[in-house]
């Protein structure tokens, strides 16, 4: 399945989107519900994505997407954990011997799908994991219909989805919350706070000067400016004329301090 780009335009749907989210009035009981059961263990989340440098709501709510919160099943897809995964990815983890532990299951997950190298964790960059965990059928096949593994009991999701590997149908409906309305609504219960989007500004507002030494944010800035297409920039932590010139196709500016501004 091909890849689809963190661009800046969907970093604004998922703002966007998350900004209008309304919880459906017929289910916030079963919202309610089920962030009581993920306060109940945030300790072992924290636990796991303390370890990986991941938000432990983001594990919780991938958790309650895969698994239904069971801590008895390996977080890939809500295989037992007393043998190695059997659906899709098959074969996890693939060291160690069965019956696994949640948390040694769930490091596998993580790391499998490369989260531990992941350092955009503001809201658009959480929720563009988060749908990727799921894979992206619906934006490639069915563009019509956002996705309720974010959306579903929202005001943003009605109906249609998968229901399998690879079947649709126009008339089935999820009856599984989406991960972005539970976040939605701990955000609104003040359970969470999300991260703040990576500091990457434009023209006078630029704090990452251009320079030829090493500045302790261009690692990050140069990271966030090779996801966009054509642009192959070393991460090597100097704002050098280079990743400038990434920044200006980006943004339209070179980096404050350019002589070429």
């Amino acid at each position: 399945m091909t890849m689809i780009p963190l661009t800046s335009a969907l970093k604004d749907e998922y703002q966007r989107l998350f900004d209008g989210c309304i919880v459906s009035t017929t289910k916030a009981a079963q919202v309610e519900f089920l962030i009581k059961k993920i306060i109940d263990n945030k300790d072992r989340y924290e636990s796991a994505g303390n370890a990986l440098g991941i938000p432990w709501y983001f594990i919780a709510v991938i958790h309650n997407m895969e698994s239904s919160l069971n801590f008895n099943t390996h977080l890939h897809n809500g295989d037992p954990l007393t043998n190695r995964t059997v659906h899709i990815p098959a074969g996890r983890p693939p060291n160690g011997n069965p019956p696994f532990t949640w948390e040694e299951s769930a490091a596998d997950s993580l790391t499998f799908q490369k989260l531990n190298s992941w350092s955009d964790w503001s809201l658009p960059g959480l929720l563009y994991k988060i749908e990727g965990y799921n894979g992206w059928g619906y934006r490639q096949h069915h563009p019509q219909v956002l996705s309720p593994y974010l959306w579903s009991f929202s005001n943003n999701y009605t109906g249609g989805k998968y229901v399998a590997d690879g079947r649709w149908s126009d008339t089935a409906v999820s009856n599984q919350c989406g991960a972005a309305v539970i976040l939605r609504r701990m955000a609104e219960k003040n359970d969470i706070t999300f991260a703040a989007v990576p500091a990457v500004s434009t023209g006078e507002e630029a704090f990452i000067k251009f320079s030829n030494k090493k500045n302790q944010y261009a690692e990050e800035l140069q990271t966030f400016l090779n996801k966009f297409p054509g642009i192959y920039v070393k991460v090597d932590g100097v704002p050098g004329t280079r990743t400038s010139d990434a920044f200006k196709k980006v943004s339209g500016y070179y980096l404050k301090g350019d002589p070429r501004q």
